[in-house]
C-alpha cells in the first residue's frame, strides 16, 4: 500500500520534483543518512560496488518520512546515540537483517516494520541490495512528551531499549503511515493543515507506542501510573484543579506538605518530567478548553490573563507548540469568526 509513498500525493501529482532523488555517489548518499537519520557508518559489501540509492524525504510535523535504500548490499552501524533519534524501519521490498533485543537478529520482509531508540541502545542493519524502506525519524524526547501526555508517565529506558518487529503484513499501522504521506500536498510539499498535521503526528506517535509497549510486556494504562507514590498523584490532582490560579510548584508542595526538591524527585522518577512542566501543561489544558467556551466579546488577552498569564508572546508559543494550532484560532473556532460574530483582538 506504500508504493507511491513520497511520490505521489493523493491527487496524483508528483511530489519532491526537481530535488536529489537519486545518486550513484557515496559522498551524497552519506551526506543523506546524516541529515536525515543520524551521523553513522556505511560500508558496501561488495568491494567498489557503487550505490544506486533511492532519497527522498518529507516530514509531518516533527516526524521525518524517508523512502530509501543504498541500491547495493550495504552495512550501517556506529548510529550516533547523541542525536537522540528513534529510527522505525518499514521494509517495502527486499530485505534488511537488523538486530532484535535477545541478541538475535532478523530479516524484516515486506509489510514488517521495526524499531530501534537509537539514543538508548546500539544499532546496526544489513539490506541486501534489493531493499526499499519507508523509514521515520523520530526524537526520542517527542515520544516522551506524547507517553506523558496520554498516559501520564514516561516509560523507564527498559521500554526504549527494546528493539522489535511490529505491524508485520497488511496493518492498520501502514495504512496509517499512507494516510499520513497521501495528506502531503505536491504543490507545497506539506500538509496544509498545521491542524490535522499536527494530530497526524500525535497518532502516529501514539499507535507507534500502544505497538511497542504491547510487544515489550508493559501495561499503559497501569504500568508506572500505579507504582506512583500518593503525593506524585495527589500533586497531579492539585495541578490540574487549580491551573486557573497559575499556582507554582512550590505552593504545590507546601500543600502537600513535602519540599519542592521532594516533589521535583518524585516526579522526574516516577513521571520522567518535572512538575514544572506537568503543571504547564496542565495550565494549557485548560487554556484551551477556557478559549473553546469563551464568549465572542472575548479575546485570547483576556482570557489568558483571567488565568494568569502575563507573557502571551511564551504563552502562545507553548500552545501551538502543544496543541498544533495558535490561541486565536482555537478562539476563532470556538466562537464562529466569519459568520457575523466580531473578531478576536489578539
Amino acid at each position: 500500500m506504500l508504493d507511491h509513498a513520497l511520490i505521489y500525493d493523493a491527487e496524483g501529482q508528483p511530489l519532491l520534483n526537481g530535488q536529489l532523488n537519486e545518486s550513484r555517489e557515496w559522498a551524497q548518499v552519506n551526506a543523506f543518512c546524516n541529515r536525515v537519520y543520524m551521523p553513522l557508518s556505511t560500508r558496501p559489501l561488495v568491494a567498489g560496488s557503487d550505490p544506486n540509492a533511492t532519497l527522498r524525504t518529507l516530514s509531518v510535523g516533527q516526524i521525518v518520512f524517508s523512502r530509501f535504500c543504498f541500491g547495493t548490499p550495504t552495512k550501517a552501524d556506529e548510529f550516533d546515540p547523541s542525536s537522540g533519534n528513534i529510527i522505525v524501519v518499514n521494509t517495502m521490498r527486499g530485505s534488511v537483517r537488523q538486530p532484535l533485543s535477545d541478541g538475535t537478529s532478523v530479516d524484516t520482509r515486506p509489510g514488517d516494520s521495526y524499531v530501534v531508540d537509537c539514543s538508548r541502545t546500539d544499532y546496526w542493519n544489513v539490506a541486501d541490495g534489493s531493499d526499499l524502506q519507508l523509514n521515520l525519524t523520530i526524537s526520542h524526547r517527542l515520544m516522551e512528551q506524547t507517553a506523558q501526555r496520554w498516559y501520564g508517565f514516561v516509560p523507564e529506558d527498559d521500554l526504549w531499549r527494546k528493539r522489535i518487529v511490529f505491524g508485520r503484513g497488511q496493518s492498520a499501522w501502514l495504512s496509517l503511515l499512507n494516510y499520513a504521506t497521501l495528506s502531503i500536498n505536491a504543490n507545497s510539499d506539506r500538509v496544509d493543515s498545521p491542524l490535522i498535521e499536527k494530530r497526524i503526528e500525535e497518532t502516529i506517535c501514539l499507535e507507534l507506542l500502544r505497538a511497542w509497549a504491547a510487544s515489550s510486556g508493559l501495561n499503559l494504562e497501569t504500568g508506572a501510573r500505579s507504582a506512583a507514590p500518593r503525593y506524585v498523584r495527589d500533586a497531579e490532582r492539585l495541578m490540574a484543579e487549580q491551573a486557573h490560579k497559575a499556582p507554582t510548584v512550590v505552593e504545590i508542595a507546601a500543600q502537600l506538605g513535602i519540599s519542592a526538591r521532594s516533589l521535583s524527585e518524585g516526579f522526574r522518577r516516577f513521571r520522567g518530567i518535572t512538575p514544572h512542566d506537568y503543571l504547564t501543561a496542565r495550565r494549557l489544558d485548560g487554556l484551551r478548553k477556557a478559549l473553546e467556551e469563551a464568549s465572542p466579546t472575548h479575546t485570547v488577552s483576556s482570557v489568558a490573563a483571567a488565568r494568569g498569564y502575563v507573557n502571551m508572546s511564551i504563552m502562545s508559543a507553548s500552545y501551538r507548540q502543544r496543541f498544533g494550532e495558535t490561541p486565536l484560532q482555537t478562539l476563532q473556532n470556538r466562537t464562529g469568526v466569519g459568520r457575523g460574530e466580531p473578531v478576536p483582538d489578539r
